[in-house]
């Protein structure tokens, strides 16, 4: 039986983030979608929860451009046929005003959606519409806890006085944290450790934070995922890439289990209480069956 969200997220948890449909998708493509997906975690009974992402770009006004439908209609039907929970992401920078967002929430609890993570825009320089990430976490988290959910947010490794801003979210109303994808053990456990030392100082209770992972097989994922925003070093880029072409999926996975396994041995070292996951990120249509490998690993590997 699956666990609870509550309890696995202080327990190890596993996350899997598939790629959506498309805006654009037919009903059959969507619905093969969730039966690949329903697969998936049938076989990886490990995997605790589905996170959903909102596929958006931005132009350079910071205007959203929509390139899935709704992921709320898609998290609905791929959590009864998968049978796990699911966390639906929502970039709020782009709606018009707090009173939207707080609309948005309850209209995701009354579609029986109860956990989500919440996103600010991708650039600093931008006046976006919408409420600061920590002010949409005050909005959304009495209104998805009434529902016995949660709230998260992204969490990013490189970015300097990342642990500040994960405190203020913290105690905004942020429950959880996925980071964006990591191939870099130092930054990401710094960023760990520096945010359980402001727990502590504060007195708080830190919330568990899942690293992302993704598999990677050719230099068009390397920029992808740099486009999205992860720091990719080229010592990462050559281990992974380098070699036989047909492998690299392979060696990504190596990669990523001996990143997950620095960050948590180094954390048990410090005493950090920061309790840890796994978020496993299919970043392409074209990855489902490497992303499987990955999750597969990591089912095997999170244990005490």
């Amino acid at each position: 039986m699956a666990r609870a969200l509550r309890e696995a997220l202080h327990d190890l948890p596993l996350f899997f983030e598939p790629v959506p449909p498309t805006a654009r998708s037919p009903a059959t493509r969507a619905a093969a979608i969730v039966e690949a997906v329903a697969a998936l975690v049938a076989g990886v009974p490990r995997v605790d929860a589905l996170d959903i992402p909102e596929l958006v770009d931005e132009n350079h006004e910071g205007r959203p451009l929509y390139r899935s439908a709704d992921p709320r209609a898609f998290a609905r039907t791929v959590s009864e046929r998968a049978g796990r929970e699911v966390v639906v992401n929502k970039v709020v920078a782009h709606l018009t005003s707090g009173a939207e967002v707080a609309r948005w929430a309850e209209e995701t609890v009354g579609l029986g959606i109860r956990h989500a993570v919440l996103v600010g825009g991708t650039s600093r320089y931008i006046p976006y519409p919408g409420p600061a990430v920590t002010e949409a976490d005050r909005l959304c988290r009495p209104i998805l806890e009434r529902a016995g959910g949660l709230v998260g947010n992204i969490a990013i490794p490189q970015r300097e006085g990342e642990a500040h801003r994960m405190l203020a979210k913290a105690r905004a109303g942020a429950a959880f944290f996925t980071t964006q994808i990591v191939f870099d053990a130092d930054a990401a456990f710094r960023m760990v450790q520096q945010y359980d030392l402001l727990c502590r100082q504060a007195s708080l209770r830190p919330a568990p934070v899942l690293l992302s992972f993704a598999p990677l097989v050719d230099e068009q994922d390397a920029e992808f995922v740099r486009w999205l925003g992860a720091d990719v070093p080229e010592s990462a880029e050559r281990a992974i890439l380098e070699g036989n072409e047909g492998d690299a999926a392979a060696r990504t996975v190596a990669h990523a289990l001996e990143v997950w396994a620095s960050v948590r041995d180094r954390a048990r070292r410090d005493a950090v209480e920061v309790p840890l996951g796994v978020n496993v990120e299919q970043i392409s249509p074209r990855h489902l069956e490497h992303a499987r490998s990955m999750v597969e690993a990591f089912a095997g590997h999170l244990r005490g």
